[in-house]
């Protein structure tokens, strides 16, 4: 039995999945996408997102893309790893659907520009989202920014939209990098919600699918939730999944400590098991 029809939900409130729908506008969301949205009206440069792994970066991103003008911006999306610059030219040559298989940089580049300068003459301009930018060499970074260059008159050509881990930040303050910073329209490092806005979130998201109080919420969970993630939004969807999972198996409509609490240690148990079962034997190593 799936605990939405249990609890009379239209959906799962707490799916893993980025949903701009669900974008929970904590202080610091909400200052982001203003930072951001003040960038993406200039219409160049870089703007930078960056934060840890399910703080909510690619959730903002798509909020923010799913704002813009699709009759004069063409976004198109990069998931990169480790790449130096001619292989990110053919990355992004590729997913503009041009030619890039054995071609010289030389060759790549002038076949991305003539791209961009025919969108520009159907009065559009193209916005590229790298994600993961933080796996970037610093001259596939650069090669970003000779990319930037690419303008008619005063108008950019191309604006960049990066997303990047905790990771990218020192990257970004490294030497050789103070031309690349001089080209950052807008940037915004996303942190954890703070202990007094987990309740707040966790309601946000089930009156989105429906929830009219079933179930009920003892207060003193969203404390322990946040001591267990952190405040970070994907490891409470991921647990708030489970605690409803394990309330409708349970058959209870108030939700407790101890729920919640059973729910954290099952979670240990597969963690320790997953360890477990990872490390090698040693029966048998020592010699008879």
């Amino acid at each position: 039995m799936m605990y939405e029809k249990f609890y009379n939900l239209k959906a799962r409130p707490f799916r893993l999945s980025p949903d701009p729908r669900f974008l929970f506008r904590s202080k610091v969301h909400t200052k982001a996408l203003a930072y951001l949205s003040y960038g993406l009206q200039t219409g160049e440069g870089f703007i930078v997102i960056t934060g840890g792994v399910g703080t909510g970066k690619t959730t903002l991103s798509r909020l923010i893309l799913s704002r813009i003008n699709k009759s004069k911006v063409i976004a198109v999306e990069l998931v990169t790893s480790q790449l130096e610059s001619d292989d990110l030219l053919r990355l992004v040559a590729s997913t503009l659907g041009l030619a890039h298989q054995d071609l010289p940089k030389s060759t790549l580049l002038r076949n991305i520009e003539t791209y961009l300068m025919a969108r520009a003459r159907e009065g559009k301009r193209v916005l590229l989202l790298v994600d993961e930018v933080q796996n970037l060499s610093q001259s596939a970074l650069e090669e970003l920014r000779m990319l930037s260059n690419f303008q008619v008159g005063e108008k950019a050509l191309l604006q960049s939209f990066l997303l990047g881990q905790d990771e990218f930040r020192p990257i970004l303050q490294s030497s050789g990098m103070e031309q690349f910073r001089q080209r950052i329209i807008a940037s915004f490092h996303l942190e954890p919600l703070k202990v007094d806005e987990i309740q707040e979130y966790i309601f946000h998201r089930l009156r989105l699918c429906g929830w009219k109080g079933n179930p009920q919420f003892e207060n003193d969970i969203f404390e322990l939730i946040h001591e267990h993630t952190g405040g970070v939004p994907r490891r409470i969807n991921k647990l708030c999944d489970r605690v409803l999972l394990y309330g409708c198996v349970e058959e209870t409509h108030n939700i407790g400590v101890d729920d919640v609490k059973a729910v954290i240690e099952e979670e240990l148990k597969e963690i320790q098991a997953s360890v477990t079962e990872q490390e090698p034997s040693t029966a048998g190593d020592n010699p008879s």
